[in-house]
């Protein structure tokens, strides 16, 4: 039996739908999208127009135009920072942040931009007033996580929304861990930045992402180069999503992040989000019953994603991560999770924890397996 609880970092397995999608883009469209007038870039064109417009639907956003196709999460966030901080400016995260977010900041640190880190509380969770307090006349951006990687703490989007609404200050959000279990309006939440994964809750491929730049938000891009469009000229296009797209885009992996979507708009993310509940209550629940367990993060299962962090006293956790793998086949995510902050927040630093993610594809069997496994390598 193969168990995969690692679906904070990339879900898997993907619908069918997904891999059909996927290949026969590959077999059967092949061509650049927009960078020829004959029938196969057409089509390629199309798939790219209409996974925009899916995209759209799904986040209420009223332009697909201003959805930009990225690699990743992480290029999203890096595009959105760097083209838009400048030396002087003043920018406000929390303290449950990725790397994706924490290290271009302290790049950005050398450049003469200001940061300041709201501290959150043991389980992760983000006083709305804390970060109200420190805004300051320079501020410029205010980034938050959308949810916790490391515990699954849903931080307080919209309330900062409206808080930033209020200031004029503009919000990005990393949805890397919410986008496809949570519904993401970025006109209610007041959403200016809203930087996604394909590969994790979308349910597409890696090597997918976007950036969604709500109108008139002014950024430099990352990047420049041949976009398809004004080709007559030797500067960088200035309208959306032409601007911020240069290259040749991942058309097949655009195809199977669409088709990500649409399974979850056919199933819904409500019905996603009420398994996935169900199997995090079932999992801490089960866990509880270990002696020496420490769960971290909220146990309320309103508060969080359906990802779980946990140590065993005495137990060294790579080394129980470990016989997991190799002797039941069952993979977790086990140390820092990219988020040594967030670590430092819950007290785990520099050792990290054991994480299990899950998805709308594992079972109560799976984790009847996992507690039965972890119970034997104890014993």
């Amino acid at each position: 039996m193969e168990v995969y609880f690692d679906n904070a970092a990339t879900s898997y397995p993907k619908p069918p739908s997904v891999y059909e999608a996927i290949n026969f883009t590959l077999q059967h469209v092949g061509a650049n999208p927009g960078r020829g007038e004959h029938s196969l870039s057409q089509s390629a064109n199309r798939i790219i127009f209409k996974a925009r417009e899916t995209i759209a639907e799904f986040f209420n956003i009223p332009n697909s135009r201003n959805i930009v196709f990225t690699s990743n999460g992480t290029e999203a966030i890096n595009l959105a920072l760097k083209g838009f901080l400048k030396p002087g400016d003043h920018g406000i995260i929390s303290s449950m942040e990725h790397n994706s977010v924490v290290r271009p900041l302290n790049s950005l640190k050398n450049d003469g931009v200001n940061v300041t880190i709201v501290q959150c509380d043991k389980e992760g969770k983000l006083n709305p007033d804390y970060v109200f307090k420190e805004i300051k006349k320079n501020t410029r951006l205010i980034v938050l996580t959308h949810a916790s990687n490391v515990t699954g703490t849903i931080l307080p989007v919209e309330e900062i929304g409206e808080i930033a609404a209020k200031k004029g200050i503009p919000l990005l959000v990393d949805a890397a861990q919410t986008a496809g279990t949570i519904p993401i309006d970025v006109l209610r939440n007041n959403i200016s930045l809203l930087a996604c994964p394909g590969h994790k809750s979308l349910l597409g491929p890696q090597g997918t992402g976007f950036l969604y730049i709500c109108e008139g938000f002014n950024l430099k891009p990352l990047i420049e180069g041949g976009t398809g469009s004004n080709s007559e000229l030797s500067e960088q296009p200035d309208f959306l999503p032409d601007r911020f797209q240069s290259g040749t885009l991942n058309t097949p992996g655009i195809a199977g992040l669409k088709a990500g979507i649409e399974f979850i708009n056919k199933k819904s993310i409500q019905t996603i989000k009420e398994h996935e509940d169900m199997l995090s209550k079932t999992f801490i629940n089960k866990l509880k019953e270990i002696n020496r367990v420490r769960i971290y993060g909220p146990l309320s299962i309103k508060e969080k994603t359906a990802v779980v962090s946990f140590n065993i006293k005495g137990k060294d956790s790579a080394d129980i991560a470990t016989a997991l793998d190799e002797k039941y086949q069952i993979m977790v995510r086990v140390g820092l999770h990219c988020s040594p902050h967030a670590h430092k927040t819950i007290g785990t630093f520099p050792d990290g924890t054991i994480r299990v993610s899950f998805s709308i594809f594992n079972t109560v069997h799976e984790i009847d397996y996992f507690i039965d496994s972890l119970k034997v390598i104890l014993n």
